[in-house]
């Protein structure tokens, strides 16, 4: 039976798109895709016949639904984590991460399914996909899509620019294939399932 590695980068709401990218055992990109709603993820994870024969990498989403501003948004990822009880977290601006999707992953993960998460900018970092540029700009997204063909042998990827959530969804797979060949481990859990990285 030939195994799967499949990379999913969600998005942080369905109005932000999430990508799907299978990669088979012999290193090609079978199905590259973009998804809106958590319905279109179950939907395509409910459908993928060899999922029994599959490592399934879900990306965690940034937890944007808080406070308003776009800089407060934007600055969010540097804030120090407090413990003092005295600092009211009343806006919950100090969640990094949105919970979006979590039971299903669960579900599938208790059903038997591989399924592990991962956090997008640590895993470019590892696999030497990280630009200089801001991040998902038209920059970064055609530096991370030369660096996917010139690193990784991507060659059929169209000259013409990928969006950003389908690049993350191919790095995921590249960490997915990874882990199975025991090149992982684990930096923390998030709501029931281990967060990998590259080790």
């Amino acid at each position: 039976m030939s195994e799967y590695y499949i990379g999913l980068s969600l998005g942080a709401a369905s109005s932000i798109e999430s990508g799907v990218a299978v990669l088979q055992e012999n290193g090609e990109l079978s199905y590259v895709d973009k998804l809106f709603s958590v319905n279109d993820v179950m939907f395509f994870f409910d459908n993928f016949s060899s999922i029994k024969n599959a490592s399934i990498l879900v990306s965690l989403p940034w937890d944007n639904a808080m406070l308003n501003g776009k800089w407060r948004v934007l600055s969010k990822p540097y804030q120090l984590i407090h413990e003092n009880k005295l600092f009211l977290n009343k806006d919950n601006w100090m969640q990094r991460f949105s919970p979006r999707g979590s039971d299903y992953f669960s579900k599938l993960s208790d059903g038997g399914i591989d399924v592990k998460r991962f956090e997008i900018y640590l895993t470019r970092q590892k696999l030497n996909l990280y630009s200089n540029y801001k991040e998902r700009s038209p920059a970064d997204c055609k530096f991370f899509q030369s660096a996917l063909k010139l690193n990784y042998g991507f060659r059929n990827l169209p000259s013409n620019m990928i969006p950003a959530a389908q690049l993350e969804a191919i790095a995921g797979a590249i960490l997915a294939r990874e882990y199975k060949k025991g090149n992982t481990k684990k930096i923390f859990d998030y709501n029931g399932l281990e967060v990998i990285n590259l080790i």
